[in-house]
């Protein structure tokens, strides 16, 4: 039975999205998940199940849409497949939390990188299914805007780690 990651897209985020963590576990055992764990408050969490990930996605989401009222986006990986992107980050001398991966649905259109508005310094590069981006001094007055990454969500380095971690990998 495969062990997947799930990233929800903001959750706990500015004030906004709040959902427990403890009903982010809740949903997911309703939904038959095992092993259910969430990392910080901000949607990460750690399950098994029987179902194929995007079944698993599907199901999670319904449940995150009945509780929010509205879809609530949410990314689906194993941990082997968050590892391989991890991996493949480019920016290895980076300080792991101004560094992050955007993670995906889909793979990112060809001309993703020409569409970024108000680079400043950031750097930028491409993955599988994800956007890896190195915010140099920091993201706090970054103005960044990558409009491929609109329907995906953010975790820095430290964090891919640690879910990787808590996946066995």
């Amino acid at each position: 039975m495969p062990t997947y990651i799930a990233l929800l897209r903001a959750v706990n985020v500015g004030g906004t999205g709040k959902l427990p963590m403890a009903e982010l576990r809740a949903m997911c055992e309703d939904a038959g998940f095992l092993d259910v764990r969430t990392y910080i408050a901000s949607g990460n969490v750690v399950f098994r199940s029987a179902l194929s990930a995007s079944a698993a996605q599907a199901a999670l989401g319904k449940r995150l849409a009945d509780y929010a009222g509205k879809p609530v986006g949410v990314i689906v990986r194993t941990g082997a497949q968050m590892a391989k992107a991890l991996a493949a980050q480019p920016f290895v001398h980076a300080a792991p939390n101004r560094a992050v991966l955007i993670f995906l649905d889909q793979p990112p259109p060809a001309d993703a990188l020409a569409a970024v508005k108000h680079l400043n310094g950031e750097q930028i590069a491409l993955g599988e299914r994800e956007i890896y981006v190195h915010y140099g001094e920091g993201m706090a007055d970054s103005r960044l805007v990558i409009p491929a990454a609109k329907t995906g969500t953010a975790r820095n380095l430290n964090t891919v780690a640690k879910l990787i971690e808590m996946a066995g990998g």
